[in-house]
């Protein structure tokens, strides 16, 4: 665990996600960065809610489809509706579930990401995503990496500004998970588009960096393409959140937006 204590002077990656989900855990300050990003671009609140859709489908899918019964939540954030476990467990009750994140504010409602069944096991590892050993060693309390996991990264790759960095670190979580496991990726990219949208996001991206306590990195598509090398993509494979066996829409029809995702099996 960290002892950082909360400012609420400066806006917090987390609780400005919680603002445009329509949390109430947030300050007046979030709140102001979170218009202005909202501002120069427009589909943020959208990206925001289609990587909370793609955590939903794309558990179910695992669960329902594939079999996997623990996972591994990596970056998990602020406690909203449909937290893995939840998906999870409303379809096997016995899911075991390990939630990690070294954020001050995660950590202080982590309560609320333990309230599981009966049957299943959720724990909350309050650790640094680039401490891998730490990660997995707190986790093989709870989880048996013997068998399959899920391994979630949902809008947080996009933290380390660094490539490598970010491709070391999923590879090094994967080859501790048996074969069969998953890897399911989240994060804003750079479409490269010629929108109005894609063209202010530079500028929305510098406003975060300046005023937010942690920066945020979004990457070209193909370079967001290279966390699932070496692994089985799962149809529609790499695209938009919006088009990841999305849900019918009774109304208008399904666009893309600069949140793309990817679901991949360990073989």
């Amino acid at each position: 665990m960290t002892d950082t204590p909360i400012d609420p002077s400066v806006a917090h990656g987390a609780r400005v996600r919680n603002y445009w989900l329509g949390g109430r855990d947030n300050y007046p300050v979030d709140r102001e960065v979170g218009d202005t990003v909202r501002e120069l671009m427009p589909q943020v609140v959208e990206a925001a809610r289609g990587d909370r859709l793609f955590l939903r489908r794309a558990v179910t899918h695992l669960v329902r489809e594939e079999g996997i019964r623990q996972f591994l939540d990596i970056g998990a954030g602020l406690p909203a509706a449909g937290n893995t476990h939840e998906v999870a467990q409303a379809h096997v009750p016995d899911a075991r579930v390990v939630y990690v994140d070294n954020d001050p504010m995660v950590l202080a409602h982590a309560r609320a990401l333990l309230m599981g069944t009966d049957e299943g096991r959720t724990r909350f590892v309050g650790s640094d995503l680039r401490d891998t050993g730490t990660v997995l060693e707190a986790a093989r309390r709870t989880l048996d990496l013997d068998r399959p996991v899920g391994l979630t990264l949902l809008g947080t790759m996009g933290v380390l500004g660094d490539l490598d960095e970010a491709l070391g670190i999923v590879r090094a979580y994967m080859d501790a998970l048996a074969p069969g496991s998953f890897l399911a990726v989240c994060d804003g990219v750079l479409t490269g588009a010629e929108t109005t949208a894609d063209e202010r996001a530079p500028e929305a991206l510098r406003h975060w960096r300046e005023s937010v306590a942690q920066p945020y990195h979004m990457r070209p598509v193909k370079e967001f393409g290279r966390f699932f090398d070496g692994f089985a993509l799962v149809d529609p494979g790499i695209v938009s959140v919006t088009r990841w066996r999305p849900e019918p829409v009774e109304v208008g029809e399904v666009r893309d937006i600069p949140q793309y995702c990817g679901l991949a099996r360990k073989v």
